[in-house]
């Protein structure tokens, strides 16, 4: 028997029957509006193509920890794909407009000082990675700490930097509707206020 065919005989008696229970699974823990069937392909074609298939013999644990770091890999991604809109300064710059190059640098002052009220690891962590693009094993060693604790590190940073930025935002905002309302007349004031 060749190795495709060996393949396929493990595929389908090994990882196969259990593509119902991981969907089930991944339909109960994945956030609403994530594409199941594209994990669960992905999950199949990553089993599919394990080097040494066959030593695996639990296919369901096999199976269930591959959707589970595909899952756990997306999250990931997300967190730090929503802060890209800061990071990526380069959309800013484009437009040579005196307005954007004002925007620009607001834009960068409130995530100075966002960065500067980060607890001191945590801004370590947060400029060697986003700033000058190392990895977390090179952040690791360059800080004598371990490549989980930098992943938290980052974690930690990239939350405290999402809400100091959110909170930065709606301090503006407020501002810009306090001094839109003290500019109309007292009834119009209290109308803005009813609504």
């Amino acid at each position: 028997m060749d190795d495709r065919q060996a393949r396929l005989d493990w595929f389908k008696a090994v990882i196969l029957p259990h593509e119902r229970e991981v969907r089930a699974r991944l339909r109960r823990v994945a956030p609403s509006g994530y594409d199941i069937d594209n994990l669960v392909a992905e999950s199949l074609a990553r089993a599919y193509t394990a080097k040494d298939f066959g030593r695996v013999t639990a296919g369901r644990a096999y199976l269930f920890a591959i959707a589970r770091n595909l899952l756990l890999d997306s999250a990931r991604r997300d967190t730090i794909v929503s802060l890209d809109f800061v990071a990526d300064l380069d959309v800013l710059r484009a437009d040579d407009s005196l307005e954007a190059g004002l925007t620009a640098r607001d834009e960068l002052r409130r995530l100075h000082a966002v960065i500067e009220k980060l607890p001191t690891q945590c801004r370590r962590v947060f400029i060697l990675r986003r700033v000058y693009d190392y990895s977390p094993g090179e952040i690791a060693e360059s800080l004598a700490l371990s490549v989980s604790t930098v992943e938290k590190h980052l974690a930690k940073a990239i939350r405290l930097v999402a809400k100091g930025l959110a909170e930065s935002e709606e301090g503006r905002v407020g501002r810009a509707v306090d001094n839109q309302a003290g500019s109309g007349s007292a009834r119009g004031h209290r109308l803005r206020l009813r609504r």
